[in-house]
């Protein structure tokens, strides 16, 4: 009953969320990347979960964050996130092996959240439809979901820019648990 209580809260807040996580693995996982980056490196993290259809529209639902420098340790190493693709064997045995999937991927530039050059170019999952957010500061402060840069990849080095003023309508960090 409670899990159907909280599906209907979550229906009807926002109706049009495509990445979903609770507030509490939100808030821990921008805190260990202000960790990580020591307030002066990017740093980020793939997130794990599941996706699910929803009236035609996938929704996927954060269940973990993996850090990209537990899959690749010196990839924070320059200041910038570099990560060598050696680090994806242990990222797709993970989900094998907890049945989650990358559900998006999330990292941190300084000053505000806007997908540099770099990042249009080099994907961190190359697949139509996945979502990358980049949080401001990195993430030294718990950034309002309008300050995130939120994009999908549309394929070819093509995303579109889902952030701004609807951003919450795109992820969603409240009321589960």
């Amino acid at each position: 009953m409670t899990c159907s209580i909280r599906a209907t809260i979550r229906a009807f807040a926002a109706p049009d969320h495509r990445l979903s996580c609770p507030r509490g693995i939100w808030y821990a996982g921008l805190c260990e990347l202000a960790q990580r980056g020591r307030g002066k490196r990017e740093s980020g993290a793939f997130l794990l979960g599941v996706e699910r259809m929803h009236r035609g529209m996938s929704r996927r639902e954060v269940h973990r964050f993996v850090y990209y420098d537990d899959l690749d340790p010196r990839c924070l190493d320059t200041g910038i996130v570099i990560f060598d693709g050696a680090g994806y064997a242990p990222l797709w045995h993970l989900c094998r092996e907890t049945g989650l999937q990358v559900v998006a991927d999330v990292h941190t530039h300084p000053g505000i959240a806007r997908q540099s050059g770099t990042d249009r170019s080099h994907p961190m999952i190359a697949v139509r439809g996945h979502i990358a957010v980049i949080v401001p500061d990195f993430a030294r402060r718990q950034p309002a979901l309008e300050d995130l840069g939120i994009y999908e990849y549309r394929g070819g080095h093509q995303w579109t820019n889902l952030s701004g003023p609807d951003a919450g309508r795109v992820v969603y960090t409240r009321f589960w648990s």
